[in-house]
């Protein structure tokens, strides 16, 4: 489980990496914060279960946070 969340820091790096070099700043560094977190988590060598308590921890803040802006910060389409 260590090396999944190391897989997805690189799959983070390489989304900051896109997102930097379209000149998406914001959405770089958010995306550049997540991949040193999660290649932090992924050396920590914590119990299987942790593991997965904190993937569910991140999907379900991840998944608020995006359903939170879709709907009050990005508004309605006109």
């Amino acid at each position: 489980m260590a090396r999944m969340f190391r897989v997805l820091g690189f799959f983070t790096l390489a989304i900051a990496l896109m997102a930097f070099a379209g000149d998406m700043y914001e959405m770089a560094l958010l995306f550049f914060i997540q991949t040193a977190v999660f290649f932090l988590v992924g050396y920590l060598n914590f119990t299987e279960r942790a593991y997965l308590l904190m993937f569910w921890g991140y999907m379900i803040v991840a998944f608020i946070g995006f359903t939170y802006w879709s709907i009050f910060e990005m508004g309605m389409p006109l």
